[in-house]
């Protein structure tokens, strides 16, 4: 049996693993590097080992100090997360050969199937070789051999970007995965990007756990999954999952694993990878299947057996992945401290021995599918209170901590969910068993799972139908309130998944909760994730890969309501004020004081009864004004906003959308202050390398990459603006800058000039 657990990742999915090693009675290590000496996973851990550096090649990339942190803090196994060493079968042999329990599967089978180029080759597949491409073989796709999540990928579609872009491509996968061999293989335009969840034992047994649809993506990573994937035929479904299996059967594989494919517009479906680790999108596999995917491996490493067959799907579920960064600005990254977290569920669930959550409840994490009310992770449930690390309240028992209010009594640590004051233990909450010696898995016991109860093992099928449930909303957060999001690595924050009976149900249900979220602190994808959840297309599961290509500039483009917001801002701080210096307001003269936020200029005029009047908001009336929430009157419907202040910024949350605002500049714009033809760094990073032949007085072409910077483990280039002579070069490898930063200087070349000069 595994004792303790050393996961040798970061983030949400170093979070994740720990709550399911709780649940199981199992200790957690975490490692960490001096960035993340404070991160969220490094405080849900029982014990943490520090990675000397900053850098993943320097830490989470050093496979020998995580296996002696591994030795030292007396873990016995090793969660190899996703990401970073979960596909280097160097890693996991040097976890063996320690004498440790490797979660995953054999190295043999991660060296098959973890190089796509090899994977390619077992399948019968070749990539294509880069020195004879033509021009009708474009587009192509350049792509690293080892690791994914979009780094290291590049569509090309000239053969004069071809050199540049493999040298790219290799840098970025070099220093994201430790290996920078890239390959080349055919681009699919339009295609779906569909998926199979597999997981196998070490008796022969493989599962296909069904399809996933992941084909919003930007920079070739994933923003939006789901499973089902929909509209897939059914005899396409069955052939997905017979190569997914055979796959599998060639390698010898256990444990969790995905087989990806592209679907073309003409219905032929192509392979791309195996993915030999857990994948992100796994939560909207466990939602549908009421599984714990990272229980079952477990298991399946203590060398338990699974039953001949899966358990059935029931619902759909969609996952949307949290990011802090700007896509209207090219997604660029975006660093900052995270003030507030918060997903609100709806309805109102129960906890604890069944006094009610208070609406606008947060933090519900469901793990394994099961519904919060059933014995999912502690609740919190003061309105609007925020994620709590690991999404629960740090307790060892896994049960739901108690709301505040009537009762008001929290379970003692190691109390059961529903256990408490007579209530009976969650079966839907109890991870899946895990006996030795290679017995059956979950023998009469029960698996989480998204209908609510127990699936118990019933005959040859292995477990019986989940039973419908009302929906639910689970958060995996790898940040909570007071972080701050640095440059280092992933901007992933959180993956919000709903779960429903039906796709439009679950749709509906995600937007909702993000919608509602309060987000306080560095820009986030969240505007464009509720769009695209409610854009039209996606409702009617007409999209592919090219989504965001074609629609992002409708998809972030301007949105309403921030005029009233402003409003909102403004008499919240006319709030604030009032309320610091008291009755002096009533001794001045009534006259109209002035804010402008984000460009709207708000008049209002304080009145002797306590209110205001809104002279330059026309059909616009102040019904309540607080310093934390103010009720305005439109057209005879009274809306309610929420205002949080943190420095010089403003967030106003309402039912109709989220609004960040500004009285000033919280930055002096540095293109102000700079000389025409300036490269300024658009995001803190490291400048990772310098175009050849790029040196001050040399000449340049507008749009010539000159300066490639690296922020949250993407590599950014950054181009001339103009055709001319460099003039003056500031940047050079391995220099740390912040925004703003004075990059370079290119002088422009009238045309006139330049007819001269030839």
């Amino acid at each position: 049996m595994i004792a303790s657990v050393l996961v040798a990742n970061r983030g949400e999915i170093a979070c994740r693993v720990f709550h399911t090693c709780r649940d199981l009675g199992i200790a957690t290590v975490a490692v960490h590097s001096d960035p993340d000496a404070s991160a969220l996973h490094v405080r849900e851990a029982d014990a943490a080992v520090r990675l000397p550096g900053a850098a993943p090649a320097e830490t989470y990339l050093r496979g020998e100090l995580i296996v002696k942190a591994a030795l030292a803090a007396g873990a016995d196994a090793v969660h190899p997360g996703y990401g970073f060493l979960s596909e280097n079968a160097g890693f996991a042999r040097a976890v063996l050969d320690a004498g440790l329990i490797w979660i995953g599967p054999p190295p043999e089978a991660i060296e098959a199937m973890a190089s796509k180029t090899r994977a390619k080759e077992l399948m019968g597949l070749a990539p294509l070789d880069a020195r004879t491409l033509t021009e009708a073989d474009l587009p192509v796709l350049v792509k690293a051999a080892a690791g994914g999540g979009g780094r290291g990928m590049r569509i090309v579609r000239s053969l004069a970007a071809l050199p540049g872009e493999l040298e790219a491509a290799s840098s970025e996968a070099a220093s994201a995965f430790g290996d920078g061999e890239v390959f080349v293989e055919p681009y699919v335009e339009d295609g779906r990007h569909v998926e199979v969840q597999i997981l196998a034992d070490t008796h022969g047994t493989v599962w296909a756990l069904g399809t996933r649809d992941c084909s919003l993506q930007r920079r070739h990573q994933k923003v939006i999954e789901e499973s089902p994937a929909p509209g897939l035929p059914g005899d396409l479904v069955d052939a997905l999952h017979a190569q997914a299996v055979r796959a599998a059967r060639a390698v010898g594989y256990t444990g969790a694993g995905t087989v990806e494919f592209l679907v073309g517009r003409d219905g032929r479906a192509h392979f791309l990878e195996m993915n030999t680790r857990l994948q992100v999108e796994h939560p909207v596999t466990e939602a549908v299947f009421g599984i714990d995917l990272v229980a079952m491996q477990l298991a399946v490493a203590e060398g338990a057996a699974l039953p001949p067959d899966p358990p059935r799907a029931t619902g759909h579920a969609v996952e949307a992945r949290l990011y802090a960064e700007d896509p209207a600005s090219g997604w660029t990254p975006q660093t900052g401290v995270l003030h507030e977290l918060s997903v609100p569920t709806h309805p109102p669930l129960t906890a604890g021995a069944g006094a009610a959550l208070a609406p606008g409840a947060v933090g519900v994490r469901p793990w394994g599918g099961a519904p919060p009310a059933s014995g999912g992770s502690a609740l919190r449930a003061a309105g609007g209170a925020s994620v709590v690390p690991g999404g629960s309240e740090p307790h060892h028992g896994g049960g739901a901590s108690r709301p505040e209010g009537p009762t008001g009594r929290a379970l003692a640590s190691g109390g059961s969910a529903l256990g408490a004051e007579g209530g009976t233990p969650p079966a839907s909450g109890t991870p899946a068993p895990r006996p030795e010696g290679g017995a059956s898995l979950a023998p009469g016991g029960s698996v989480p799972h998204a209908g609510g109860g127990p699936v118990r093992p019933e005959g040859p099928a292995g477990y019986a139908p989940a039973a419908p449930a009302a929906p639910w909303v689970r958060v995996d957060n790898g940040y909570a309130d007071g972080d701050a999001i640095g440059v280092h690595y992933d901007p992933l924050i959180a993956k919000v998944v709903a779960w429903a009976p039906t796709r439009a149900e679950a749709v509906r249900r995600l937007a909702h909760a993000l919608r509602r979220a309060r987000l306080h602190g560095p820009v986030t994808n969240r505007d464009l994730l509720v769009r695209s959840l409610e854009h039209p297309d996606f409702a009617e599961a007409c999209f592919d890969t090219g989504f965001y290509e074609r629609r992002l500039r409708e998809l972030t483009g301007p949105r309403p309501g921030e005029a009233h917001a402003a409003v909102a801002a403004a008499l919240a701080d006319a709030a604030a004020r009032r309320g610091r210096f008291g009755g002096a307001w009533r001794n001045l003269p009534s006259q109209d004081q002035v804010k402008t936020y984000n460009g709207h200029e708000v008049r209002y005029r304080p009145t002797r009864d306590g209110g205001y009047e809104l002279p330059g908001t026309p059909g616009v009336r102040a019904v309540e004004a607080t310093e934390s929430r103010v009720r305005l009157e439109t057209d005879g419907v009274v809306r309610a906003y929420d205002v949080a202040v943190h420095g010089d910024s403003v967030y106003v949350d309402s039912p109709a959308g989220a609004h960040t605002l500004t009285a000033h500049p919280r930055f002096t714009d540095p293109t102000a202050r700079a000389e025409p033809g300036s490269l300024l760094a658009p995001m803190p990073g490291t400048v990772v390398r310098v175009g050849d032949g790029v040196h001050e007085g040399a000449r340049v072409v507008q749009g010539q990459p000159l300066v490639w910077l690296e922020a949250m483990k993407m590599e950014h280039r950054i181009v001339s603006p103009a055709s001319g002579t460099l003039t003056a070069l500031h940047a050079h490898p391995g220099r740390q800058v912040e925004v703003g930063t004075l990059l370079a200087v290119v002088q422009e070349v009238p045309e006139a000039q330049e007819d001269i000069a030839s």
